[in-house]
């Protein structure tokens, strides 16, 4: 009964995941389009919690939902007035969308089928084991094959790059 339940809030989650992205990407008002991305982010944690990523799934709350979320809010405040909406798109950009959607499509279709899935071997999405934190540690900070520091600093050379932008963005009016 457990396995049949997680499959449930799995498909519930990644419906929402879906239909918020969309929404996000499609809606007219920026303000609603960061509420979406809020959504999808929650739901993204509540995926990291089904896979027993107690971890990941408090990083993507406090870091992604939490504050980068609020450093874009604070932007399109900052940047634009009071019922303020998108832009109508050309044609040539709504084709290299499309075409850009098909080929993501293809993509995770691709590594989708390509990929085995094993859920009833996978202990982690069992509950019977969880990664150890120290292991997660090591992993972020160590510079070897699968370890994620270059990434880390890449990502803080963005934000910093974005946030100085916001700024000066928000001075010039």
């Amino acid at each position: 009964m457990g396995e049949i339940a997680n499959m449930i809030v799995f498909y519930c989650m990644a419906a929402v995941i879906v239909i918020s992205s969309i929404l996000a990407v499609t809606s007219r008002r920026m303000l609603r389009a960061a509420t979406f991305l809020l959504i999808v982010l929650i739901c993204t944690a509540g995926l990291y919690l089904l896979l027993n990523y107690h971890f990941l799934a408090v990083v993507q709350l406090s870091v992604y939902a939490g504050g980068i979320l609020i450093l874009f809010i604070f932007a399109i405040l900052l940047t634009s007035a009071k019922g303020d909406r998108t832009e109508s798109q050309d044609t040539k950009r709504m084709v290299s969308g499309g075409l850009a959607l098909v080929a993501g499509i293809g993509i995770t279709v691709w590594a989708t089928l390509k990929h085995k899935f094993l859920y009833g071997d996978n202990l982690t999405i069992l509950g019977d084991q969880e990664i150890n934190m120290k292991e997660i540690g090591n992993a972020m900070i160590g510079t070897g094959k699968y370890e994620y520091l270059l990434s880390f600093e890449a990502l803080s050379v963005l934000l910093l790059t974005c946030a100085i932008g916001a700024i000066l963005i928000a001075r010039k009016r």
